[in-house]
């Protein structure tokens, strides 16, 4: 039997697909570039909001006859044992190859923002925690376990990493976020790709772009970035995943930007995604977003129209199910309202990565290769490590903290004693669990209040709720009280319970008006500040809080961005001083919780000053973090030299721990640009390096600048390096500069391409 040139792996993949393309009617072709959710509840009672509204009814059995071009989430919508799930996923792939002329499975994609969402998977810190831990070399490792347990159970794509960057922590995905600053978006990004791309799942970019600028912090609202702040904060960590971390997908996004929606917009999903940058994978739709532009924006008039201007923008793929690439498409293609060029363009990049995985072989196989187990030891123990090293501590002005043994400690507050504290929303048991309250919740997660006993297992620990995380109900504050009265030391455990669409304090569509605590958790923690007993401030939360009403009243403050399953034993390991605190933070913390949507990324105005009454300046700074050890900074070359517009520069920094315990230092470099051609961030991040350090110990860490790193785009829209004067700044926060090295650029104004240098290098060496 001759094998058809599509079946041959011999072969090049464009060849294949070529040939395969040529033998497709027009509804097969279509079929590939739409998923079908087949575990989605359409009572109006679903994951999502307008689930039901945008979900098209079909026939299961007549639809795969076509093919199909994704599966969506059989994994992440209803609780199921993996190992069932497996066989499942793959009794489906079978019937999808049997049902079709080719024979081709669907590419089945899962949620994987902090583990793979699965019941029994590992629930890992929150990104918002990687972020925290400025450790990418970490994060790629926690990504390649991830991308091993989606491939095991049969998942080809994984919908993350969020490369969006804050720009209002009111947001309500703050959570799901890296952080405020786009290189640390972008490094700890790209690592999370290169993991996940490593073990053969195609990492997915979201939101492309612009959605985390909306006005007002508002969920799926217009946003109004400027095209300058587009292009130098919102857009840098996409380039860089791509360009770096070889990530094969990228999600569209739900907002409009000045009027016009990302996912109907040619400029941004085309010119710049694949003509400017290069990229030739896949761009699927965020789930509805292509139903959205005639529902929502209202820039089309029906599904038919919709589905044109997305397939003319660049969108491949529309998720999570079919509504517009099915039957309307189809029906305008055949009117002669749709160019079928467009639908050849789509189906060929989607046929072109099935190729890549695998899907178009003779020989592929859906059944599972080995025994699943979503939340292995090893699993845990990244997971743990990743927690321990996102925890900030932000303050411990008198040395309470680490707590010691033979002290009577009062735990208060309702995070205390609540697994789900740990958790953010797109973990399962929080994204999908809460649906399904008779189901356990199929991991084991230690509370905070578990995990400190055990910790310090020969001391007295008293606990009280003493409200919820959102109610009014002050009820429970005489009881707290009573046991912080008669503690050494109280423990106030404070912060959000992640959520869906209002179902939570923090979350997807849990956007908030300020950034005060929710519910009455101030009240209560001014209840337990006016005991006089000192108070030990722990917050588990998905955003910063405004924590300036209690400055100089605490006796210490530990902050923890949902730090995943094993979160309770890290923070409880960081209060008794197993775990030497090495987090900084990705956000800034304000004084006060109103009126003030910022982040550190300012130019001169937006920094504090004597025309408004009004100060923005963060009671803790972005890139602050404390330790139990103290560090020296040995001088780095101050001498002030001049280099060309296209050269480079070492910055040498030598940094010993002069305490008695190991410790980690993370040098942080900022550069400086005094004068420059349009306005510039007073400072910005460019490079950063983790060094952990035994007692007495030194390393030295050399910053490889190349004055690429300088660029910025400037009145016309080009990106340039401006000659002129400039200050690396070696720091240990965005505000604690150690040494300043001061230079010129000299030479003519540079305009940079797409090969431009994206990456300060280190190097790191030990010091005798």
């Amino acid at each position: 039997m001759t094998t058809a040139p599509w079946r041959d792996p011999a072969l090049p993949a464009a060849a294949r697909v070529d040939d395969l393309l040529a033998r497709m009617t027009l509804e097969e072709k279509t079929a590939q570039l739409y998923g079908v959710w087949v575990g989605a509840a359409t009572d109006g009672d679903g994951v999502a909001p307008l689930q039901r509204e945008m979900t098209s009814d079909y026939d299961w059995d007549e639809l795969i006859t076509r093919g199909l071009g994704q599966l969506t989430r059989s994994f992440g919508t209803a609780p199921v044992d993996p190992e069932l799930g497996a066989q499942a996923l793959a009794r489906a792939q079978r019937r999808i190859a049997a049902a079709g002329r080719f024979g081709i499975p669907a590419v089945a994609h899962e949620e994987c923002l902090a583990g793979f969402t699965a019941w029994g998977a590992t629930a890992y810190p929150v990104p918002l925690a990687w972020g925290a831990s400025f450790d990418p070399v970490l994060v790629e490792e926690m990504a390649r376990h991830i991308g091993a347990d989606l491939r095991a159970a049969g998942v080809h794509q994984g919908l993350a990493p969020v490369l969006d960057v804050v720009r209002d922590p009111r947001w309500g995905r703050v959570e799901e976020t890296i952080g405020e600053d786009p290189y640390l978006v972008g490094t700890i990004g790209t690592a999370y790709v290169r993991g996940l791309e490593s073990a053969g799942v195609v990492a997915t970019l979201k939101h492309f772009a612009g959605y985390a600028s909306s006005v007002g912090a508002r969920n799926l609202a217009p946003v109004r970035a400027g095209v300058r702040e587009f292009a130098d904060v919102t857009l840098p960590p996409f380039e860089m995943a791509l360009r770096e971390g070889g990530a094969r997908s990228v999600m569209a996004a739900y907002n409009e930007t000045d009027g016009v929606p990302a996912s109907a917009d040619p400029a941004l999903l085309t010119q710049l995604l694949r003509e400017d940058w290069g990229f030739t994978g896949t761009v699927v739709a965020d789930y509805f977003g292509i139903g959205f532009l005639e529902t929502l924006h209202r820039v089309a008039g029906s599904p038919a129209q919709a589905a044109h201007a997305a397939l003319e923008a660049g969108i491949d793929v529309e998720l999570p199910t079919l509504k517009c690439y099915g039957k309307p498409l189809v029906e305008a293609v055949r009117a002669g309202e749709i160019p079928e060029a467009l639908v050849d363009r789509a189906a060929r990049r989607v046929l072109l990565q099935k190729a890549e995985l695998g899907l178009l072989d003779e020989d592929w196989s859906p059944e599972p290769t080995e025994r699943i187990d979503l939340d292995s030891t090893a699993n845990r123990a990244l997971a743990r490590q990743l927690a321990e090293e996102s925890v900030v501590l932000l303050d411990n002005p008198d040395g309470l903290l680490p707590l010691t043994p033979d002290a009577r400690i009062a735990v208060v507050g309702p995070r205390a004693a609540d697994a789900l504290a740990m958790l953010g929303c797109y973990s399962f048991p929080s994204h999908v669990g809460t649906h399904h309250p008779e189901v356990p919740m199929g991991i084991e997660i230690p509370t905070l209040l578990e995990s400190l006993r055990t910790e310090l297992p020969d001391t007295k620990v008293t606990f009280a709720e003493g409200c919820d995380v959102s109610g009014s109900d002050t009820s429970g504050f005489e009881e707290a009280v009573a046991r912080a009265a008669e503690a050494d030391v109280c423990v106030a455990v404070l912060g959000d319970r992640a959520g869906l669409f209002g179902r939570g304090t923090s979350g997807e569509g849990c956007d908030v008006a300020d950034l005060q605590l929710p519910g009455v958790q101030a009240a209560l923690l001014d209840a337990l500040v006016s005991t006089g007993v000192p108070v030990v401030l722990v917050l588990l939360t998905g955003r910063p809080y405004a924590l300036g009403r209690w400055h100089g009243q605490l006796g210490a403050v530990v902050q923890a961005f949902f730090p995943g399953e094993e979160g309770g034993p890290a923070v409880a390991g960081v209060l008794s001083g197993r775990v030497n605190p090495s987090g900084r933070l990705p956000v800034s913390v304000p004084h006060a919780p109103g009126g003030q949507p910022w982040t550190y990324l300012q130019p001169p105005l937006g920094l504090a000053d004597e025309v408004s009454s009004l100060d923005p300046t963060p009671l803790y700074p972005f890139g602050h973090g404390r330790s139990y050890t103290t560090f020296e900074w040995e001088p780095a070359d101050s001498r002030e030299l001049e280099i060309d517009t296209a050269g480079s520069y070492d910055l040498p920094l030598t940094v010993r721990n002069t305490g008695d315990r190991t410790g980690t230092e993370i040098v942080q470099l900022y550069l400086h640009d005094p004068v420059a051609s349009v306005t510039r961030p007073d400072v910005r991040l460019i490079g950063y390096q983790r060094l952990e350090l035994a007692p007495g110990e030194a390393s030295r860490v050399t910053f490889h600048f190349h004055a690429d790193l300088s660029a910025f785009t400037d009145r016309s829209g080009r990106r340039v390096v401006e000659p002129g004067a400039l200050e690396l700044r070696l720091s240990a926060s965005s505000t604690d500069v150690r040494h300043v090295a001061r230079f010129r650029l000299t030479g003519p104004v540079r305009e940079l391409g797409t090969d431009r240098r994206l990456l300060c290098e280190t190097e790191v060496s030990g010091v005798g």
